[in-house]
């Protein structure tokens, strides 16, 4: 099996780069491509040729503009990564009988509720991120592909920047840190998305009445503040030394943003349980083992 990876370098990508090792041949890019491939979603020729030349049976795409705040004003950019460059992928896979998988987010509902969100909910966007990664998973609907979308939220990921990592530098920097309290979601590591990925790239080709749109996300929920609160909190059980005595829950309203945020991310992950025998971890399981990590 040959599979294409876009997105290599990215906090998914790169888990996915090990875990899809087990599935045969892949060639992973990223926007700075190769000297014989495009790898760059702003390029939608590009994205074309190289997709025609690789022929791949599996193209999983994990790459994707994630700066939310930055797309408000950003709005081109954001269109052509999320939904223009995604259609492309998708069309392709469709000349190729390929099995196209991509990622996108608890942002397409309007996380008004308390109720975790199933995947036949109706959307509606508060943002515009929220909005071109939902026509990015219509333009693949549309498409008439093989697909398997996972709408997953609070994505972590061993590399670069993290919401853990950035607490704990504010901890050993700061006395009392505030933090939002309304927001409700389940922090998701980069390695459980690829390897439930891997597992259902597995099940859905022998079986194509598994393809289709699937929430993923560890069990459990939390608001930032907890989230926070058990990263300091462990760090400190592990002997990091920190400055911050006083740790404060706070509205979304009291914390001004470009973009508004959804307050209910909680999604309902049944479905992908129920079809690929999956067991999944508590939220909490995939922190310690990141904040061990740091």
């Amino acid at each position: 099996m040959r599979i294409l990876l876009l997105g290599k370098n990215g906090q998914v990508g790169t888990e996915l780069q090990t875990h899809l090792m087990e599935l045969g041949e892949v060639i992973a890019l990223d926007r700075n491509g190769s000297t014989q491939y495009c790898g760059d979603l702003a390029n939608l020729s590009g994205l074309r040729e190289t997709i025609a030349s690789i022929k791949p049976n599996v193209i999983v795409n994990a790459a994707a503009y994630t700066a939310v705040d930055k797309a408000e004003s950003d709005q081109d950019l954001a269109n052509l990564i999320n939904n223009d460059a995604v259609a492309v992928l998708a069309q392709e896979a469709k000349k190729l009988d390929a099995l196209l998988v991509h990622y996108s987010t608890d942002y397409v509902f309007n996380g008004t509720g308390d109720t975790p969100w199933l995947e036949t909910d109706q959307t509606a966007p508060l943002n515009y991120y929220g909005q071109t990664k939902l026509v990015g998973e219509q333009a693949i609907q549309a498409s008439g592909c093989k697909y398997l979308i996972f709408r997953t939220s609070w994505v972590y990921g061993k590399q670069g920047n993290n919401f853990a990592k950035t607490m704990l530098k504010l901890a050993k920097e700061r006395d009392s840190l505030s933090i939002i309290e309304d927001q409700i979601g389940a922090p998701t590591s980069a390695e459980l998305i690829a390897g439930v990925t891997v597992t259902a790239i597995q099940k859905s080709l022998s079986n194509e009445s598994l393809l289709g749109i699937y929430h993923l996300a560890p069990t459990g929920f939390c608001s930032w503040f907890e989230y926070a609160s058990y990263v300091i909190e462990l760090a400190r059980t592990l002997g990091v030394e920190l400055q911050v005595n006083d740790i404060k829950g706070i509205p979304s309203s009291e914390y001004k943003t470009a973009a508004i945020r959804p307050l209910n991310s909680r999604l309902n992950t049944n479905k992908l349980q129920q079809n690929f025998q999956l067991s999944l971890p508590h939220w909490k399981i995939g922190v310690e083992q990141l904040v061990k990590g740091l």
